[in-house]
């Protein structure tokens, strides 16, 4: 490896380390909490259920009533669920609804397929035990219980847990503010009429789509041309009032390339060159108070950086409890006999056997590639894989939610 080349996983570190977390909260409406980090613990304020509940459509028993299969009893009640019934009458049975509570005296349900309904009666055909077919009250969750941890980024499921005890407000980490741009003479915006030349600019569209989904609110500063003046111009704009400054383009070291000297001179900077590919130029450093990430302009290079780089970033950033992705180790469903020096993460997918199968085209610039996966294979540096072998694979599940 090019010593010149930090190695992915020290790169990370490095860039996670430098993460600010930001502590200003706001509340908002539990609807409308998806993305976001929670600034405390969430406590239930119920018992969930809050009353012993019937788990089935059946009957609502007495355990001493029912001694044995066969046992011919009245129906005293009928508790559909929503209901509250009364006080269940020795030598008696209740017909009970999934979900309703169960009345005072039950101590078992006993399902309906196990019993024949007769007229006022009902034989039960089944001796249940104390606490069949029921959830006890409290049994999930108990009053007061912490259901979310702070840290909790909030997802379809954690809403609906907090709604499911009532919560109507969140208190959450303020959404982290970015500022986007891109760079390059050659990008034209989809509408346009692309010369000869031109290059219409994927990056500012996926990139502003993945802040989104992170949470963040974005301030979009279009394209920039590649003029050091107009660079510097536009990064000090973008300092004020952001945590972060993202851009796509201009962080090699081409005579067109002005995003390095450009934040050299309005702040601090470490040019990184990791040891990944694709995705080998990141820019991290400072602009006044905001961070600074320069990603590189080759479209796929950018998605890819972007998801194993900035996003843990940004979640460090917001006080997300888990900021790195799962792998899965899975079969190579492939041969790859011609490793490169740097960690390689290619196109890839799982197929209908199982196994992981890579995308033809592995050019940094093949967007339909990255529509193709399913997510990245992760290949060690210098290391070739034969087809059968176990390797890692990083699903889109884990680096798109």
């Amino acid at each position: 490896m090019n010593p010149d080349m930090l190695p992915f996983d020290e790169a990370l570190s490095t860039l996670l380390a430098k993460a600010r977390p930001i502590r200003e909260m706001e509340m908002v409406d539990t609807l409308v909490a998806h993305g976001r980090v929670l600034a405390a613990d969430v406590r239930s304020p119920i018992a969930v259920p809050a009353l012993d509940t019937s788990m089935m459509d059946g009957y609502a028993v007495r355990t001493c009533d029912v001694p044995a299969a066969g046992t011919r009893l009245p129906i005293s009640q009928r508790i559909p669920a929503g209901s509250v019934g009364t006080t269940l009458q020795p030598g008696t049975v209740a017909r009970i609804f999934t979900g309703a509570p169960l009345p005072p005296g039950a101590d078992a349900v006993v399902m309906q397929e196990l019993c024949e309904h007769a007229g006022d009666e009902v034989v039960i055909n089944h001796a249940p035990r104390a606490g069949e077919a029921m959830r006890a009250a409290g049994s999930e969750i108990a009053g007061g219980d912490v259901v979310l941890p702070a840290a909790t980024r909030m997802r379809a499921q954690e809403i609906g847990l907090a709604a499911s005890v009532g919560i109507a407000q969140l208190a959450v980490i303020r959404r982290m503010r970015v500022a986007l741009f891109s760079t390059g003479d050659e990008l034209v915006m989809p509408g346009e009429s692309l010369p000869p030349g031109g290059v219409y600019n994927s990056n500012r569209f996926q990139l502003r789509v993945l802040l989104e989904q992170l949470g963040c609110a974005v301030t979009d500063f279009g394209i920039v041309p590649d003029q050091l003046e107009a660079t510097r111009a536009v990064l000090r704009a973008a300092a004020e009032g952001h945590d972060l400054i993202l851009t796509s383009g201009g962080v090699s070291v081409g005579e067109e390339d002005h995003v390095k000297p450009a934040v050299q001179a309005e702040g601090s900077l470490d040019l990184w060159k990791i040891a990944m590919k694709p995705g080998k130029p990141l820019a991290y450093g400072h602009v006044g108070a905001a961070a600074f990430i320069g990603l590189p302009g080759n479209p796929v290079s950018s998605f890819v950086t972007f998801l194993l780089m900035v996003r843990p970033f940004i979640l460090a950033t917001q006080g997300a409890a888990s900021v790195i992705p799962k792998a899965l180790t899975l079969r190579a469903d492939f041969d790859w006999p011609r490793p490169d020096r740097r960690r390689e993460f290619l196109r890839a997918r799982i197929n209908e056997s199982g196994a992981v199968e890579i995308h033809g085209n592995q050019g940094a610039a093949a967007l339909s590639s990255i529509v193709w996966a399913e997510g990245l294979a992760d290949i060690p540096a210098e290391t070739p894989i034969r087809k059968g072998e176990m390797i890692r694979f990083l699903p889109y599940g884990q680096l798109l939610c």
